[in-house]
């Protein structure tokens, strides 16, 4: 069993520290005008999202100029996460996270729009090791281009492998995430999808969507866990 972990308003929350660090770093870079609420943000890959900023503000939108504000935002990150109180995991998060661990075979990962090293960055903010998902895939390791989160659950079977020695069916595999786009990338590979109001979308919402599970946090453990490691039938890939 692998359970994938989206980060923001999934596990943690930072209150919208990237989102003002993406636009504390445009105006860094570009000056005062630059503004970061022009583009969506849920549950989308960092990578697409620094690209729509710059177009949507006359920038160098190819790969030179992403990289540029990728360096920038990270440098911003760390000036916002290291305000007192900013990050906290949500609740349930860290007692869920403990079940799964004590749990026979069951494999932790992430599955995440972030960059590695911002995303990194925010878990220890909250009081969570990076280092306890074994299986990592982030925002920018979409083999394809244009990328889409649909093809992170791909990458996240092929690494799986190199972790535990063996392969998973894909219906062995939960997404665990809080927009609609983490229950879009699921059912796109097969994979089953616990959807937590702790975002934007409420739980009918995600629901509707298609959740195999949605609920309104992560606090039921006992009920969550035996609820991931019960073998249920889920839609073929769409």
């Amino acid at each position: 069993m692998l359970v994938l972990f989206d980060i923001d308003a999934t596990l943690l929350t930072t209150l919208r520290a990237g989102v003002l660090a993406m636009g504390d770093a445009g105006r860094r870079l570009f000056g005062g005008s630059f503004d970061e609420s022009r583009v969506e943000y849920a549950g989308r890959l960092d990578p697409l999202i620094i690209a729509d900023l710059l177009a949507a503000h006359g920038r160098d939108a190819g790969p030179a100029g992403v990289e540029a504000f990728r360096a920038a935002y990270a440098d911003a990150l760390a000036d916002r996460l290291a305000e007192p109180g900013r990050a906290r995991a949500l609740p349930g998060v860290t007692d869920l996270l403990d079940a799964l661990d004590d749990a026979a075979g069951v494999t932790l990962g992430l599955l995440t729009g972030n960059y590695p090293e911002t995303g990194s960055m925010k878990l220890r903010a909250a009081g969570l090791d990076p280092d306890r998902f074994a299986v990592r895939v982030w925002g920018c390791d979409s083999p394809h281009d244009p990328p889409a989160r649909d093809h992170l659950p791909a990458v996240a079977l092929e690494r799986v492998v190199s972790v535990t020695g063996s392969a998973i069916d894909a219906d062995r595999a939960v997404i665990v995430g809080d927009t609609v786009h983490d229950v879009a990338c699921a059912r796109a590979c097969g994979c089953r999808s616990l959807a937590t109001a702790t975002g934007v979308y409420s739980a009918q919402a995600l629901a509707d969507a298609g959740a195999d599970l949605a609920v309104d946090d992560l606090t039921d453990t006992e009920g969550l866990t035996r609820w991931m490691l019960t073998p249920t039938p889920t839609a073929p890939p769409i």
